[in-house]
């Protein structure tokens, strides 16, 4: 099965969360293609918080395609563009009210709105705190949309041992959210 998705980055901190949803899907056998959309802030904690750039990350595996978050002409911007869903990590609370608004004034914003009109998975990781009524609104209105709302809140009961244990841990449970299954998902036994 030939899967492709849609990851950005936006201004939030907790730039890793992201990098390991990209890394996840780019090294799943079922996906052939990841587009990785990044904001200008999101570019700066990207850079802050893990050393990378987008240009170093996207080089890591031929799957990914970096675009620029400005071309609202890009294929990711229409409907008629198959692809089987997007993952906002970290979804700044900006995002969350442009998305919820319907302001697409960039690539981001444009591809989370096409999956909620063509009924595509959309999963927001958002990252805020502590969430004001407007946040919590805009939550409750993306969610009514069809958006999975999923806040990075890692779990703990695998005992990671370093942030990249956290990062990958919360990965594996977006990509539930995509409905692909990863052999390594770290499941709670009871």
């Amino acid at each position: 099965m030939s899967q492709r998705f849609t990851v950005a980055l936006t201004g939030a901190t907790g730039a890793g969360f992201g990098v390991a949803v990209l890394r996840r899907l780019a090294a799943n056998a079922d996906v052939t293609q990841v587009s990785f959309l990044i904001s200008p802030v999101g570019r700066q904690c990207l850079q802050d918080e893990c050393g990378l750039t987008p240009e170093a990350l996207a080089a890591e595996s031929p799957k990914i395609r970096l675009m620029d978050e400005r071309d609202l002409g890009a294929d990711l911007s229409s409907g008629s563009h198959r692809h089987d869903g997007m993952v906002i990590a970290p979804c700044s609370a900006g995002t969350l009210g442009r998305i919820t608004s319907g302001t697409s004034d960039n690539l981001i914003c444009r591809a989370a709105d096409v999956c909620l009109k063509e009924r595509r998975p959309l999963v927001l990781c958002l990252r805020e705190t502590p969430l004001n009524r407007i946040h919590l609104e805009n939550a409750l209105r993306v969610h009514d949309a069809g958006a999975i709302v999923m806040p990075l809140m890692p779990s703990f009961y695998a005992h990671p041992k370093s942030l990249d244990d956290l990062f990958d841990g919360f990965a594996t449970r977006i990509l539930d959210q995509l409905g692909l299954i990863e052999a390594d998902a770290r499941r709670w036994r009871g």
